[in-house]
């Protein structure tokens, strides 16, 4: 998958004088069907997150809370990514090289995935990565 792929995805906000609320459903707002959520929260300034590749999941990536920055990389080119409103985020597809950086004091990113926690789908290596993704250009 090129970078291209990746992007940008508004979501609805219903705006109101009680509040704003936001929401989100597999295969409608996101290319994909959820089965996997998790959040990052906590992480210490000056940190950085991800580092590591997926083969085949899909992800949707969203700053619930504070702000931060998602790089993206499909081995050619790179993108940064700045996340800093809960009613939007970035869909991540297959074979992206991602870290995070730059978090905010009370950040909080969630994440959308579509297939269960599987180490074997993990790239940690970048030099592997450059290698998997070059053969499938």
């Amino acid at each position: 998958m090129a970078l291209e792929h990746c992007r940008k995805i508004d979501l609805p906000k219903i705006q109101d004088s009680r509040g704003n609320l936001t929401f989100l459903e597999g295969d409608a707002h996101i290319p994909f069907d959820i089965k996997r959520v998790y959040y990052l929260y906590d992480v210490p300034g000056g940190s950085d997150r991800g580092a590591h590749a997926h083969r085949n999941l899909h992800q949707f990536m969203i700053a619930m809370s504070g702000s931060f920055d998602l790089v993206l990389s499909d081995g050619v080119k790179e993108q940064r990514f700045h996340l800093n409103r809960s009613y939007f985020g970035i869909y991540i597809c297959p074979m992206m090289w991602r870290y995070l950086d730059n978090f905010s004091s009370g950040a909080v990113c969630l994440v959308l995935a579509s297939e269960r926690y599987d180490e074997m789908d993990y790239i940690r290596d970048h030099d592997q990565f450059l290698k998997e993704a070059a053969q499938l250009r």
